[in-house]
């Protein structure tokens, strides 16, 4: 099975919902894009004809957040979404305790309400996102790399405290840590908890994040490659630059 990729959009999803606009979400990039909707298109293909084979369902859910990921407008991007919900659904009707159902569930439900928002239903898709993701973590934490704790902890990161929504610093914390534990050799883990260590102005923590990200990036880099991880790096190697530079900044060093 190709390597599973996951990007959750919950810093430009949560702005939409809970501000009303968008936080520059930048340009689509057409090569990545035209792959993704190539692999969509394979994906619905062969799940047309194999809908009750687990691995079809895999494929069509996956390719489904990909393509809504890089969607070039919201009408496009919930069309797609909806198409792995469904199939998500379908797997979850055969097979309740599947995990990756539940952990693509939570990510097309994402993806499909930032199509929606500003709007109620995709406030409450919010929480249905913390339900499923919290489902994939229970039946299995170290999918994806630990990514329902990386998600999970994203989520709680970046979502208004309550009564807006389920943001929780506590929470949050405690499942980016459970993510770095688990998989230390993933980057988006390390990224994900420095990120929040700066933004909670925890320097010394953040200090100790990056240079654990510099120590195992050679080795992940080694790891984790071929044409499918393109992207990936793409967006780690601008996250890490972003992050040390808003270390360097919050730190007053030069």
């Amino acid at each position: 099975m190709p390597p599973i990729r996951i990007h959750l959009r919950l810093i430009l999803l949560l702005a939409v919902l809970f501000s009303g606009g968008l936080l520059g979400a930048g340009e689509t990039n057409s090569v990545f894009y035209l792959r993704a909707e190539a692999a969509f298109h394979r994906a619905a293909e062969n799940y047309s004809g194999a809908t009750n084979f687990p691995a079809a369902a895999l494929e069509m859910a996956r390719a489904s957040f990909d393509l809504a990921e890089l969607a070039t407008n919201e009408t496009q991007r919930a069309e797609t979404s909806r198409r792995g919900i469904a199939a998500c659904r379908d797997w979850l009707a055969r097979e309740p305790k599947a995990a990756a159902a539940h952990y693509y569930l939570a990510m097309n439900v994402g993806e499909l309400a930032q199509a929606e928002a500003p709007s109620l239903a995709a406030y409450k898709m919010v929480r249905e996102v913390e339900r499923e993701f919290t489902a994939a973590a229970e039946l299995d934490v170290r999918y994806d790399f630990a990514g329902p704790a990386r998600n999970l902890g994203e989520l709680y990161f970046q979502a208004p405290s309550w009564p807006l929504s389920v943001g929780s610093k506590t929470k949050a914390r405690e499942w980016l840590e459970r993510a770095v534990a688990l998989a230390p050799e993933y980057p988006e883990n390390l990224l994900c908890l420095a990120e929040a260590q700066l933004q909670w102005r925890q320097l010394d923590e953040a200090a100790k994040t990056l240079r654990r990200l510099t120590a195992s990036w050679s080795a992940a880099a080694t790891n984790f490659t071929g044409a499918a991880r393109e992207k990936d790096w793409h967006e780690w190697t601008l996250r890490r630059a972003a992050a040390a530079q808003e270390y360097r900044r919050r730190a007053g060093a030069p």
